[in-house]
């Protein structure tokens, strides 16, 4: 072969060997991530890497003249910049809370549990048709802020003559963040009970969402909580237990995810340091209270665009074309650290079926057409809820039932509002107990 011929290819050979090592080294800085817990902002692990790295290069070189000693750092310093962005902070590190809404007055009330929390009240728009129990309204996430469109639709029940109070959960929206150690699904149940106290009005009727209504169930097997609950409206819940969560059964028709548009605007996850973080965390290889991102500095970080396809598969598949914005980005919230902590401690928890089995709160369950909800989350409850006097079959409307898209919203508060005043359902009362089998053979 030609001498000419000979050097690129030789050349050839040592850039793919350069981008190998550079890969090497960038799997090897991950790896350590993972084992050192992400300690320093991840320092620990880059310094590691870079003293590995340069070591080896230096033994690579040391029989080399002096110029060509240096040729094999250069891939260690082409990956100690690229791994260097997963050190640095890009936003603030202490928390940014959301400023404040233009509607509703942003109260914060100190719990007995030690949860500092964002209180919102909607006080009845039409006092003449007042009913005279409040109702208390728990969000899904978790660890969400209550969404603009949540808002709206709790301004909607008050023109009904509720006299709503809505609250964000600790570490959520506008309240005050918790140790990491603190966030539990069993912290979240005390909060609810330590509210309800603080709020003094007697019994309340609860409307629990998503998340919001795992911890709604998970009240009603709590007799000394239960017992301050007058009516409860569980709303497309989340698994209420360790044996629940683990459930992979039948989802609702189909949702929007994977054909509505991608979301607009900027996301955390193009940036290398949340990129590895969040990604991490979603695999198990790092815990929530990793020392790679304090919690704060997460949530700052978080945008509605990084939820991706979650946001479509709460619509229906009709819908994939009109999404409306849930949300600004002035008042999202989310905490994925703190949110994945309270997921997995429901994993971890054991079953609340025997407990639950006693309530005697009357109840009533909202299950969604196209619900991206494992269907066994909702019909466990049903099955174990002696109290549910009846469920509402929300047809043509993904997980997000009152999304203000045609007549949802309406259609939602004429459920909520005719179990609330115990008149006469406007949908028929299924799935029953004893259609559960065929609901689940039937919905998937």
């Amino acid at each position: 072969m030609p001498t000419s011929a000979i050097r690129p290819v030789r050349f050839t050979g040592r850039l793919l060997l350069a981008l190998a090592a550079v890969a090497t080294l960038v799997v090897v800085f991950l790896a350590l991530i993972a084992l050192t817990g992400g300690a320093g902002s991840g320092l620990g692990a880059w310094l590691t890497t870079l003293g590995a790295g340069t070591v080896l290069a230096l033994w690579r070189g040391w029989r080399r003249t002096w110029p060509a000693r240096l040729v094999p750092l250069l891939p260690v310093v082409v990956a100690a910049a690229l791994t260097a962005t997963v050190c640095i902070p890009t936003v603030p590190t202490a928390r940014q809370y959301p400023p404040a809404l233009p509607f509703v007055v942003t109260q914060h009330w100190s719990l007995a549990t030690g949860s500092r929390v964002a209180v919102y009240h909607y006080p009845p728009a039409n006092p003449g048709t007042r009913h005279p129990t409040p109702l208390v309204y728990l969000n899904g996430g978790p660890v969400r802020g209550i969404s603009v469109l949540d808002h709206r639709f709790l301004q909607l029940l008050a023109r009904q003559g509720y006299d709503i109070y809505a609250y964000e959960q600790a570490g959520g929206g506008r309240s005050d963040l918790l140790p990491m150690s603190q966030y539990t699904i069993s912290r979240s149940v005390r909060d609810l009970a330590a509210f309800v106290d603080r709020l003094n009005k007697g019994k309340v009727d609860i409307l629990g969402f998503s998340s919001g209504g795992a911890v709604l169930t998970r009240a009603l097997a709590d007799p000394s909580l239960a017992a301050r609950l007058h009516r409860a409206i569980i709303a497309e819940p989340g698994p209420m237990d360790g044996p629940t969560a683990h459930i992979s059964g039948h989802k609702g028709r189909k949702s929007a995810r994977g054909l509505a548009p991608a979301p607009t605007g900027p996301r955390s996850t193009h940036v290398p340091r949340y990129a590895v973080a969040f990604g991490l965390m979603r695999l198990g290889l790092l815990t929530p209270d990793t020392g790679l991102i304090g919690q704060a500095e997460g949530d700052n970080a978080f945008t509605a665009a990084d939820l991706g396809s979650d946001t479509a598969s709460a619509y229906c598949a009709h819908d994939a074309h009109r999404i409306p914005a849930e949300d600004t980005a002035q008042n999202f919230s989310f905490s994925p650290a703190a949110s994945l902590r309270i997921q997995q401690t429901v994993k971890d928890s054991p079953s609340i079926a025997p407990q639950l089995r006693h309530s005697r709160t009357p109840a009533m369950l909202m299950i969604a057409e196209c619900s991206s909800q494992v269907r066994q989350w909702e019909t466990t409850v049903l099955a174990n809820d002696p109290a549910i006097q009846r469920t509402q079959y929300m047809p043509e409307v993904g997980h997000h039932m009152w999304n203000g898209l045609d007549h949802n919203n309406d259609r939602a508060v004429a459920v909520i509002t005719a179990f609330l005043q115990d008149k006469p359902a406007p949908l028929p009362n299924y799935p029953t107990r004893e259609e559960i089998p065929a609901f689940l053979h039937d919905h998937k």
